[in-house]
């Protein structure tokens, strides 16, 4: 059967990383009151010259190298962001111009920290159908510059930062390699509990990100569990049959809610939003291949990548690596 194979990941992040106690210099929180609250010790922000493109290509070049294609091979590239360069062309363009792959397919997926699974789902299924033969799926974000840094609440649990896949449309046996199963959903009604009050169309400015931190958080520790048991179902596999769960780095205490309700140890899960806090959608992919390249991850591993994020829109993603 035609799968799309996992070839190689890629990540980038940002030169300056800024801790809790630097950010209590600017806002009043403590280092105490944001590890209490989300696990969060670190963060990295862009700096001049540094956007979602730069970031995104650098993720992209990574995970090339790892998988040993040249870019001239890549003829999809799907980039996930809620922070584009500009309004357009899409930053995937300006990605596949930096690479010299010119030709192909090249375009933005917005579905916030969801954003890299739906782009995932994407490639996945145009690999799958013959649309394209092999590509790069990337999620990449400068949340930076959408906060509001007066907003104690929101501003400390986000950062910068890029990741990305190569994926192969391959011929391989019922149990070989590839993207197994996904499930993706969106609930419009939620809107005002996550988003940014400006846009193009609606008020001509970029905005700032808005949050009621507490009802996303019971939304997500549901939907998350949910979504989790449909691609088991879909699969046919069980949560013990997974090697790794790779979450959407949102909130420590969202990840522990999650994998309790579905009776995951919590070894299996590959957490990062210590070092890297909520990167939207470059944080699947980010803290996979942080996993991948400390060993933890490894060739034939069943790999469960899982979001939620602004809309309400969630999704997960079943893998073999």
């Amino acid at each position: 059967m035609i799968r799309s194979v996992f070839k190689g990941s890629g990540s980038a992040l940002p030169a300056r990383a800024v801790s809790n106690d630097e950010l209590a210099r600017l806002v009043d929180t403590s280092d105490e009151w944001i590890r209490e609250r989300t696990g969060i010790s670190n963060r990295y922000l862009a700096g001049e010259g540094e956007t979602t493109g730069t970031l995104a290509t650098e993720a992209a070049r990574a995970a090339l190298a790892d998988a040993g294609i040249a870019a001239s091979e890549i003829d999809l590239i799907v980039l996930a962001t809620a922070t584009p360069d500009c309004t357009f062309p899409a930053t995937a363009t300006q990605v596949q111009a930096a690479l010299g792959c010119t030709g192909g397919a090249a375009f933005d997926v917005a579905a916030v920290c969801t954003g890299f699974l739906y782009a995932l789902a994407t490639a996945d299924s145009m690999l799958r159908t013959g649309l394209a033969t092999c590509a790069l799926v990337i999620g990449a974000e400068t949340f930076s510059r959408i906060l509001d840094w007066e907003d104690r609440t929101t501003c400390v649990l986000f950062g910068d930062g890029a990741g990305a896949f190569v994926l192969r449309a391959e011929d391989v046996p019922e149990d070989g390699p590839g993207v197994l199963a996904t499930r993706l959903h969106a609930d419009g009604s939620h809107r005002d509990l996550l988003y940014v009050d400006g846009g193009p169309s609606s008020t001509g400015t970029v905005g700032k990100l808005r949050m009621r931190g507490r009802e996303v958080f019971r939304h997500a520790v549901t939907n998350l569990a949910e979504v989790l048991e449909e691609v088991l179902k879909a699969s046919g596999f069980s949560a013990a049959d997974i090697d790794w769960v790779v979450p959407h780095q949102a909130n420590l205490r969202i990840l522990d809610a999650t994998a309790r309700k579905l009776g995951l140890p919590a070894e299996k899960v590959v957490v990062t939003v210590d070092r890297h806090a909520n990167t939207s959608a470059a944080s699947v992919p980010l803290a996979f291949d942080v996993a991948r390249r400390d060993g933890r991850i490894a060739a034939g591993d069943l790999v469960m990548l899982e979001a939620m994020g602004g809309g309400f829109t969630w999704g997960a993603s079943l893998m073999r690596v």
